[in-house]
């Protein structure tokens, strides 16, 4: 297994493909977390032009497998496997929580989850935020009937309803529903008013 995630290129010159990959150690996941949260929360002001509160979870991807069994140790270590929403969620022992940082707010999370490796999807990982009742399924059949959002558009998934926020230079993921992806309310950040 490739340990150095670089590429060589022409010249000597070598080209990094995961900003964090592979993650060596828990401060490595903590920055790829940290990374995460406002490259999502810019994704989601792009979009809607502010903050949608979070639905509690935020996820890291993995792209070696030799990562993702370090990563699941990791995991194993700081939530309660007992505990876990569709074996994919799994709540921290400790929420991670990230302070405010300019007009984002302190965000709380308290659901981890490690994607599988995937070596063609270079994200970092993901946040999902939630839009309550009417608004999201207006949303939904505004860009279902055409309409553009920015880096919006409908979640290719069938057996998940939600909108996914993407943009090509920035390396991580955001997802919208109408609901927390965990049992648990939208409670980690107060909307803006």
């Amino acid at each position: 297994m490739r340990r150095d995630n670089r590429r060589k290129l022409g010249n000597n010159n070598t080209m990094k493909l995961y900003r964090f990959s592979p993650i060596k150690d828990k401060a490595q996941l903590l920055k790829a977390i940290e990374h995460t949260h406002f490259m999502c929360f810019e994704l989601c002001k792009r979009a809607f032009g502010k903050y949608l509160p979070v639905a509690g979870n935020i996820g890291v991807f993995c792209h070696y497998d030799d990562e993702y069994d370090f990563l699941t140790k990791l995991r194993e270590e700081i939530t309660d496997n007992s505990d876990s929403f569709n074996q994919k969620y799994f709540r921290l022992h400790t929420p991670i929580v990230i302070p405010a940082k300019g007009d984002i707010p302190e965000t709380v999370y308290t659901h981890l989850y490690i994607r599988r490796p995937d070596q063609y999807w270079a994200q970092v990982g993901d946040v999902d935020f939630v839009l309550g009742g009417q608004a999201y399924v207006e949303l939904k059949k505004s860009l279902a009937s055409g309409a553009k959002l920015m880096g919006a558009k409908i979640f290719d998934r069938p057996d998940l309803d939600m909108i996914e926020l993407s943009d090509p230079d920035i390396d991580a993921l955001a997802y919208v529903s109408d609901r927390a992806m965990t049992k648990h309310e939208a409670r980690n950040m107060k909307p803006e008013a």
